[in-house]
């Protein structure tokens, strides 16, 4: 496991956000108006950030000031993106490496989403069913699960 940025960022409670990749368009709304939320708070987001959704809600945490944690099912990156480096810059971000694989894959996506379970102290699932990868995941790790509350 590789590690670049803060790696103080383990040390505090995390919320895991893991969306599968059809989400209804209300859930969508809500999911936004959640990270806009997080993004103002100093709780830490851990995610892989690989969906669409969880792409868009990392570019709304990364508007605010809440410690990010990003977990790659794949290599470390050779350069980092550079809408990336202010986060570095500013210590809110720590990314992980979980395999040494060159591209995500089916399984080096299921390691990832693992560790993101297993360390975290929140999750929250969007938009999982039972025919989705994430399914499994939420079943066994149902303690830690939160919700987007709807305003």
């Amino acid at each position: 496991m590789d590690c670049l940025g803060n790696r103080d960022l383990l040390n505090l409670p995390k919320t895991a956000f893991l969306a599968s990749s059809t989400i209804p368009t209300d859930m969508v709304l809500r999911c936004y108006d959640w990270a806009t939320q997080m993004a103002k708070e100093e709780q830490c987001i851990i995610s892989g950030f690989s969906s669409h959704l969880e792409k868009e809600v990392l570019h709304f945490l990364m508007k605010g000031r809440c410690p990010i944690i990003l977990v790659l099912a794949r290599e470390m990156y050779r350069q980092i993106p550079s809408e990336l480096q202010p986060l570095l810059d500013a210590h809110r971000l720590l990314i992980i490496s979980v395999s040494k694989a060159v591209r995500q894959s089916k399984a080096t996506a299921h390691a990832r989403n693992k560790y993101i379970c297993e360390i975290a102290d929140k999750i929250l699932f969007v938009g999982v069913n039972a025919e989705s990868s994430l399914s499994p995941l939420k079943e066994k790790y149902r303690n830690k699960q939160t919700i987007v509350s709807k305003k």
